[in-house]
């Protein structure tokens, strides 16, 4: 856990041992995660001979049912101190995950028990996520948000391309349970870090009334539609993630059934440009020194939004590839710059007692229209075809930066440059 805190150093900005410490248990848990990816379909289809009705009910209806789950806790979190919900969130995590090989050896292991873990951890996701926003805020001057959650981007990136590898690696040694486990002890690991984070946090003030009503569990999304920029982007992020993902599966089915690629080429398409991710979140401090952060925001914004349609001209052979290669190379560095200006953007923009239900509200919005826009392109992939419905969901993309926040909106001009640290 101690490699967050020097590595911060090695990169010539510290930003304290509570940080590192916080830094470290980020990266263990995503990288547990990205180990395990993919390990619960594997189950549901080898272990349980589940059909694709079944494997897709695993993802989808667990991530929403999740998000269901997760939306009175963001009210319940914004009232309490954030360190001991981080731990909570990451013990249930490695229970819940744990329940999984326990059963497995005792021939217990039925599917709906991967449908109770995945709605579990999907619920659990997302209130550490909200937590963690508002925890990072009391951990480092407002100054240095951006450089944290480019770090949290960076690290997030860099679990992409080497988890995946290593957990496929292990599920053919080890088998899919297995990742599970080293899935779990992430979690584990993650609470310790956590928990090392120390100091004292003050529990923060409700009022005289403590009793939480029907009408809270909807404060996140009231505060994100009365505020001129966070509307926007909301609208902006829940879309463009939401058409992303769905044309993924159907992605799959073009390059992996009708363009005959193989599984490994697949995975490289995708594994590959993800450097460009850890190229983009290196950048996102000295863009916006230079630029500021609005126009970053815009311009990032856009620019991530123009690659995908290049998707639909998908074609067989080493130019079909390198065309994959080279769209999932230009969105994702995109993504590399926008994604930490913004959860800076957003963060700055949420009042520290509206941040815990914001976040919540902005991950269940997120998560359910995922789902909603996955089936949709699922129904459109069945009557259009594979590429017809990449291509529509690519064109889509190109009026999504129609949803960024404009200047008008913003809290005002951009503070004068400052010297880089990233």
């Amino acid at each position: 856990m101690r490699s967050g805190h020097r590595l911060g150093h090695l990169l010539g900005h510290r930003l304290g041992r509570r940080f590192g410490w916080l830094w470290g248990a980020y990266g263990t848990s995503a990288l547990g995660t990205w180990l395990a990816f993919g390990a619960f379909p594997l189950i549901a289809i080898r272990v349980l001979h589940a059909g694709p009705a079944e494997v897709a009910a695993l993802s989808s209806a667990g991530a929403a049912a999740g998000a269901a789950a997760a939306v009175p806790l963001g009210p319940w979190v914004e009232f309490r101190r954030k360190r001991p919900v981080l731990i909570a969130m990451d013990l249930v995590r490695f229970a819940a995950l744990l329940t999984i090989p326990a059963a497995f050896a005792l021939g217990a292991l039925t599917f709906l028990q991967l449908l109770l873990v995945s709605v579990v951890v999907a619920a659990a996701d997302i209130t550490f996520r909200a937590a963690s926003g508002a925890y990072l805020k009391t951990l480092v001057p407002a100054e240095d948000l951006l450089v944290a959650n480019a770090r949290f981007e960076s690290t997030a990136w860099t679990t992409t391309i080497i988890g995946p590898p290593l957990g496929g690696a292990a599920i053919g040694l080890l088998g899919p349970v297995a990742t599970v486990v080293a899935d779990a002890v992430s979690y584990l690991l993650s609470a310790l870090g956590i928990r090392a984070t120390g100091g004292h946090e003050p529990r923060p003030e409700r009022g005289k009334d403590t009793r939480m009503r029907a009408g809270d569990l909807l404060d996140g999304w009231r505060y994100i539609l009365a505020d001129a920029a966070l509307r926007p982007l909301f609208f902006n992020t829940a879309l463009f993630n939401g058409l992303v993902m769905a044309a993924q599966p159907l992605l799959a089915v073009l390059m992996l059934g009708r363009l005959g690629f193989a599984p490994w080429q697949y995975g490289l398409a995708f594994a590959a440009p993800s450097i460009g991710g850890l190229l983009g979140s290196r950048l996102a401090r000295p863009l916006v020194t230079r630029f500021g952060q609005h126009q970053v925001l815009v311009v990032t914004g856009t620019l991530r939004a123009l690659w995908p349609v290049g998707l639909a001209f998908l074609g067989p052979g080493t130019a079909g590839l390198l065309l994959v290669m080279g769209v999932e190379l230009g969105l994702i560095f995109c993504c590399g710059v926008f994604n930490p200006v913004y959860t800076t953007y957003r963060l700055e923009r949420t009042e520290n007692d509206r941040v815990a239900r914001t976040l919540t509200a902005w991950a269940v919005t997120t998560k359910a229209s995922t789902a909603l826009l996955t089936a949709v392109w699922g129904v459109l992939g069945s009557l259009l075809g594979p590429r017809t419905a990449i291509g529509l969901a690519g064109v889509l993309l190109l009026a999504t930066p129609l949803l960024l926040p404009r200047r008008t909106a913003t809290l005002g001009p951009d503070p004068e440059p400052a010297p880089s640290h990233a």
